[in-house]
């Protein structure tokens, strides 16, 4: 039985550190959620198999544009070689602008400001050249009038490692 539990912790250990997370990561993250949107994504190594993740975008619809700034908790697991998956909880706020033809409004243009929580779940490849390709969803729950619901964000990243 010690020899069982003893097998396990080897590659429970061998798995934890055949990952390699970088210190820093930048680059781009493009998806769709209610409208296409590009974000500047900045990865940090926190420590074991933990990073944070913040990223500043801008995002445009049918009848709206705007601006979100989001941060993300991720816990990193290693798949096979290069291949990590990820996942973990965060929080942003997003600015609206509204234009004066959207339906249900009046014919001015509004603009908001909206609270949300989420998670994210992705997977990557880590390069032997320091580049990270990833693709992920974060399902996001607004807190407004105009996002005042969920979001299902789907987005291609890829960022540059140092």
């Amino acid at each position: 039985m010690k020899r069982i539990f003893l097998f396990f912790g080897l590659l429970i250990s061998g798995l934890i550190s055949a990952q390699e997370i970088s210190n820093n990561a930048i680059g781009i993250r493009a998806g769709d959620g209610d409208g296409f949107g590009t974000e500047i994504s900045y990865q940090r190594y926190l420590g074991g198999n933990n990073r944070l993740e913040i990223d500043l975008g801008i995002e445009s619809g049918n009848n709206f544009d705007g601006f979100k700034a989001s941060g993300i908790y991720h816990w990193v697991w290693n798949i096979d070689g290069g291949f990590n998956w990820y996942a973990g909880p965060g929080a942003g706020i997003a600015f609206i602008d509204l234009d004066d033809d959207f339906p249900g409004r009046d014919r001015f243009d509004d603009s908001e400001t909206s609270l949300f929580v989420g998670g994210q779940v992705g997977i990557e490849y880590n390069f032997d050249i320091p580049l990270i390709l990833s693709l992920d969803v974060r399902p996001e729950f607004y807190f407004g009038d105009f996002r005042d619901g969920n979001d299902f964000d789907v987005a291609l990243g890829i960022r540059y490692q140092f």
